[in-house]
């Protein structure tokens, strides 16, 4: 380290120390590499982080509608689909309710779909529901 004005050295003691600017100028220029490499690498962890997550929807989210609708209403055979819009573009559902017994027990299958790529996904998720309304037990004559 010199003195960046000469002759302040020798009149000023060790007090009149300075940096030049090179000196500066190099330390800034290896600060701020160091800077965006770390930058960079954050940015490229983010952007894996984000490929690596999969969102798809809950399968459990379409059992959970079929309790709301059966408080409402009386549960019956058929076959209902439809698709989660722009909560979860390219994903189809079909949920199929089909009688088990005659004292309202009703096997519900519930699928689905993925469109999404060059291969068509599907997951599927059955349940048995007992639907009070239909039963007889209970009941006096």
């Amino acid at each position: 380290m010199k003195c960046a004005v000469p002759g302040w050295g020798s009149r000023a003691g060790d007090f009149a120390r300075a940096f030049t600017l090179l000196e500066v100028m190099i330390a800034l220029t290896i600060f701020f590499m160091a800077m965006f490499a770390i930058l960079e690498t954050v940015t490229r962890s983010l952007g894996a982080a984000r490929s690596l997550q999969q969102k798809f929807p809950d399968i459990d989210a379409l059992g959970a509608e079929l309790i709301m609708m059966m408080k409402t209403n009386k549960l019956e055979e058929g076959s209902v689909d439809g698709d989660f819009g722009d909560l979860y573009p390219g994903y189809a559902w079909r949920r199929d309710i089909n009688l088990k017994a005659t004292n309202g027990l009703f096997q519900v299958d519930f699928v689905i779909q993925s469109s999404r790529g060059r291969q068509c996904v599907e997951w599927t998720n059955s349940v048995l529901v007992w639907d009070t309304r239909w039963s007889t037990f209970g009941r006096r004559p």
